[in-house]
């Protein structure tokens, strides 16, 4: 059960250790930067080689640590990295993912499984690892899935990361189902386009000025919207939130 404790106005995160996965660039990064000024313990996790300096970029006592989320033996290396150096984790994101843009015609069955083995199976891997060392130590947290405007609505050649975003918001729903008896919180948040450098590199130019006029806001995303979003997630201040799938599209999905 999540107790009541006030309403938290500065969404205080202090003390708190996060461990976040594709945490060494775009959305991931730019959470694992909020948490930083928000006095959060953070273990990031990320596929480049570049996770340990990102995490020295933010604090010399964070973790950085370089592997694959689909491997087991490092998910778990990432909860043993939290308990080791911080005493313990109370907040999960899983941030890593990929996309294979193809007509679904065309799309390949290694396309296909990999998407949905780095986006889904690994995510919920994950999560599973998270919750079940959170309910073994009697401790509450908080999970934020990192799905998509893809999870909810359809995407031209986007025939897997649809699959595998439309899977997260379900298994969200379902992990709050079984994990609230036991203080456990998990949400997902959903952006439309975020410029991180990846999405600067796809939509800037003619289709992505096209793609702006179909969002009401006439706008993309910005890393560190989507990061605020999550911090408030993760915050005492969202203690009621749970099971929920946030869009934040600038309401290109009502229509």
């Amino acid at each position: 059960m999540i107790s009541y404790k006030g309403a938290d106005a500065d969404y205080s995160l202090k003390g708190k250790t996060a461990i976040i996965t594709g945490g060494a660039a775009g959305i991931g990064f730019a959470t694992a930067e909020f948490f930083a000024k928000k006095g959060v313990n953070l273990v990031i996790a990320d596929l480049d080689s570049g996770a340990g300096a990102a995490a020295k970029k933010l604090g010399a006592k964070n973790i950085g640590a370089q592997g694959n989320v689909c491997d087991g033996a490092f998910r778990r290396r990432l909860i043993d990295a939290a308990v080791e150096n911080f005493g313990g984790a109370d907040i999960l994101v899983n941030s890593a993912g990929i996309v294979a843009l193809e007509k679904a015609e065309a799309l390949s069955e290694d396309d296909w499984n990999r998407t949905i083995a780095v986006n889904l199976t690994a995510s919920f891997m994950m999560a599973q690892a998270f919750g079940s060392y959170l309910i073994k130590n009697g401790r509450p947290g908080s999970i934020v899935n990192m799905a998509s405007q893809a999870g909810v609505i359809a995407l031209d050649r986007h025939a897997a990361y649809c699959a595998s975003k439309g899977g997260i918001i379900a298994m969200t729903k379902v992990l709050a189902l079984e994990w609230g008896p036991h203080g456990i919180r998990v949400n997902a948040v959903s952006p439309t386009v975020v410029l991180t450098e990846l999405g600067h590199k796809a939509w800037d130019g003619p289709v992505g000025e096209a793609f702006k006029k179909e969002i009401p806001a006439g706008r993309f995303a910005e890393p560190d919207e989507i990061a605020g979003i999550i911090g408030f997630l993760c915050s005492d201040a969202a203690a009621m939130i749970t099971g929920h799938n946030l869009l934040v599209d600038g309401a290109y999905t009502i229509k």
